[in-house]
């Protein structure tokens, strides 16, 4: 598994906004500056986490964006299968993969299926909390 700089830059623009007074809005501006990141790649990154739910977003002067629940409630599990598509180790365990016709006889399967299941089950128990 190789997390994206999409997946990664995601958590830095949630954290960065977890560190600002809850009432208010963060220019887009800001957070590409403070992130030293460029604020087109940003923009794209927002995007994505406003459409999803991740954000609260206002455009226009006075705008910006900002979290919309408790940072312990934000898991870096559901951050990073929203920016990366999956996690999943092999093919056959991603989301509406098709059924492999080989698994009922692979000898790696199980050794796959607790990969994923060990990455998830810990990416999911971390917080944006965990991580101030």
């Amino acid at each position: 598994m190789l997390v994206s700089t999409r997946g990664r830059y995601a958590l830095r623009v949630l954290i960065d906004l977890a560190q600002q007074p809850n009432d208010t809005w963060t220019p887009l501006k800001e957070i590409a500056s403070r992130q030293d990141i460029s604020q087109k790649y940003i923009e794209a990154i927002m995007t994505l986490l406003s459409k999803h739910g991740l954000v609260d977003a206002v455009h226009g002067k006075g705008g910006g964006y900002k979290l919309n629940r408790d940072i312990k409630d934000y898991k870096v599990g559901e951050v990073l299968n929203l920016t990366e598509g999956s996690l999943s180790p092999v093919a056959c365990l991603m989301a509406g993969a098709e059924p492999c016709p080989k698994a009922p006889n692979c000898k790696t399967l199980p050794m796959w299926t607790k990969l994923n299941s060990l990455v998830n089950d810990y990416l999911n128990s971390v917080s944006l909390a965990d991580l101030i």
